[in-house]
Order: C-alpha cells, then sequence, then structure tokens
C-alpha cells in the first residue's frame, strides 16, 4: 500500500520544487513546528536522499513569548532525529519593532535565514506557505488597493528560496502530519486578532466561502498566478523601455538619471509609470519609502506638464524636467 495520499501530494511537490537543484547540493527546510513547515521538513527528511540531496532544518526563535526557546529546541530535535535532517539548528533572533509586529518579526526572521543559508552554504531554503497563505495575501493586496505585483502575491521561488506548497490547501499539510504521527504546535500568535492576516484567515476568508461558495481560496490563488504573469511581462517591458529613455548613464548607482519625456509621453501608463519608479530607485529613492503617489506626481511632470515646480521625492531627490528632459537628482539639482 502506498502512503496516504496527503503524504504523497506533500512528498510530490517538494520533489517537484527541487527538480532543477544539483546533486548533493544542501536544501534547508525553514520549520516553525506548525503543520505547513512540519509536513515540508518531513517530506524534504524523504525526498532528499533520494533525489542525491542533502537535507537540513533551520527552527528560528523568535523569543516572543514563554517556551519559546524549549519549543525551538524540540522542533530541532525532531527534525534531526525523527526526521533525518542534518544540520538541524536553532536560530535565535531579536526582534526589532520597526513597521509593527508582523513586519519585525519577518524582517528578523528572514535575516537569519539568509545568514544560515551563507554560512552553511545551502543551495536553496525551503518555506511552507500554502495555498491558503497565497489567498490570505492577495486579500490583503486588495485592501490596501496595491498593483498587480502585490496581487501576484508570494513567488514559487524567490532567489534561494522556494515554496513547494502554494497550489496546496492547508488541509493537506495538516492530514499529512497526522498520517505520519507528527504533532504540530499551534501558534497562539495565530489565533491572535490583533493581527491582520490572522483576521483575514479567521473572519474574511470563511465569510467568503459561505457568502461565495466553495473554492474562494483557490481561485484567489489561481489570481495571483495571473497577475504575476502580467506584473512580470509589464516588468520586462519596462526594463526595455527605460533604456530607450535614458539620456544619461544609468549604469551608476545614486547618479542623476535623465529621461527622455517624449519616449516617455509614447509608453502606456502601465509601463511608463513603471520607468519613473525604476529612474526614482536608480536615483537614490529608498524603495521602502518610494510610494504609488510619488510615481504618480512625477508622472504628472510627463502627462499633465504645465510648467509645475520640481517634486520632492525620498532620500532627498527631486525630480524636474527641463526642455523636453526629466531629470531625477538629489537635491539640488544644478
Amino acid at each position: 500500500m502506498g502512503p496516504h495520499p496527503a503524504v504523497a501530494d506533500v512528498r510530490r511537490a517538494v520533489r517537484e520544487a527541487l527538480a532543477d537543484v544539483q546533486r548533493d547540493a544542501l536544501v534547508l527546510a525553514a520549520c516553525s513546528g506548525g503543520a505547513d513547515s512540519l509536513a515540508l521538513a518531513a517530506a524534504l527528511g524523504f525526498v532528499a536522499a533520494r533525489m542525491g540531496l542533502r537535507g537540513g532544518l533551520l527552527t528560528v526563535d523568535h523569543r516572543l513569548q514563554a517556551g519559546s526557546a524549549e519549543r525551538a529546541r524540540t522542533v530541532a530535535e525532531i527534525g534531526s532525529r525523527d526526521l533525518g535532517l542534518d544540520p538541524a539548528e536553532v536560530l535565535t533572533v531579536t526582534v526589532g519593532a520597526a513597521g509593527g509586529p508582523e513586519a519585525a518579526a519577518r524582517e528578523a526572521r528572514y535575516a537569519a535565514l539568509a545568514e544560515a543559508a551563507d554560512r552553511l552554504g545551502a543551495g536553496a531554503v525551503l518555506l511552507g506557505h500554502t495555498r491558503d497563505d497565497q489567498a490570505e495575501t492577495v486579500l490583503l493586496g486588495l485592501a490596501r488597493g496595491s498593483g498587480p505585483r502585490s496581487l501576484s502575491g508570494m513567488a514559487a521561488v524567490t532567489g534561494r528560496y522556494r515554496r513547494p506548497f502554494l497550489g496546496l490547501p492547508r488541509a493537506t499539510t495538516v492530514a499529512a502530519c497526522a498520517a505520519l504521527g507528527l504533532d504540530p504546535w499551534d501558534d497562539p500568535h495565530n489565533d491572535d486578532p490583533r493581527f491582520t492576516r490572522v483576521r483575514v484567515r479567521r473572519r474574511v476568508l470563511p465569510v467568503l466561502e459561505a457568502e461565495l461558495g466553495p473554492g474562494v481560496a483557490e481561485a484567489l490563488a489561481r489570481t495571483a498566478n495571473m497577475a504575476r504573469e502580467d506584473a512580470d511581462a509589464l516588468d520586462e517591458w519596462a526594463e526595455s523601455a527605460y533604456q530607450n529613455c535614458a539620456l544619461s548613464d544609468i549604469g551608476a548607482a545614486g547618479k542623476p538619471v535623465e529621461l527622455s519625456v517624449a519616449e516617455l509621453e509614447t509608453l502606456p501608463d502601465a509601463v511608463r509609470r513603471r520607468v519613473l519608479r525604476r529612474a526614482a530607485l536608480a536615483a537614490g529613492a529608498p524603495s521602502g519609502a518610494l510610494f504609488a503617489t510619488h510615481v504618480l506626481a512625477v508622472d504628472r511632470l510627463v502627462t499633465r506638464w504645465h510648467g509645475q515646480k520640481a517634486v520632492d521625492l525620498p532620500g532627498g531627490l527631486t525630480a524636474v524636467r527641463r526642455y523636453g528632459t526629466l531629470i531625477l537628482a538629489i537635491s539640488p539639482i544644478a
């Protein structure tokens, strides 16, 4: 008799996600001890040796709850003793306050994962995000009024990070853990309504399922895939257009960027605004502080020109139009 269907599903997903990884490479599973990441670690432990890979585990102790250090050690022990993962390490982090608790914890976690992956020479790091997580991400993007890049959700592959379970519902990881005799840890933060994502998970999605019928999460995840394809295509077009519009050397970061207004005027709105964002970043604007309102203000120098003054941008940057040239540079522009 073969494995339980849920177990077969998670193993298949991990195997497909690692199909292009070089043999003998180290692959690490980021594991919190919850059902999603525990099923991920178990699948990696089964699949790695059969694919000629080495499987390991990283668990992060955020030190935000009593007993977190002991739980992290237990997760590492399960990875080493029961799942055959080596190394199995606990990464202890200090969570700051910038951007709110969710963002601060995420930033600390990814910084620790990146450092460990570099130190251990890992070829890939697996993350346990499921189709349900993807649906939540899309809804959060919709609530913020974000563009297609945000609505595209999480990518299956982002650099060293891979998310094998984006096509699987959370119920599959829960069933896989039960079939394998694994006892996931339920993080109380996952039920804390102070967190926006928890409210989306516990309140918003169930209402949508009840009112619109089953399959909402799957439809949102499918929307994310289509939005990602569109966003990728627009970004590729914008990069080519940026090269065509440039009147200055755009190879040096932080240097003034000059763009041809005549060329910018020929572009569709979605492409032109991507070009302007790309130019602002190249000229020195910090990405985390550059918002759509800033890009739209610069866009008006192209599309609604009536001799207006320069536009101030984050990072001490200024955008100004002069004689058919749009100039973005650190203030003041001579």
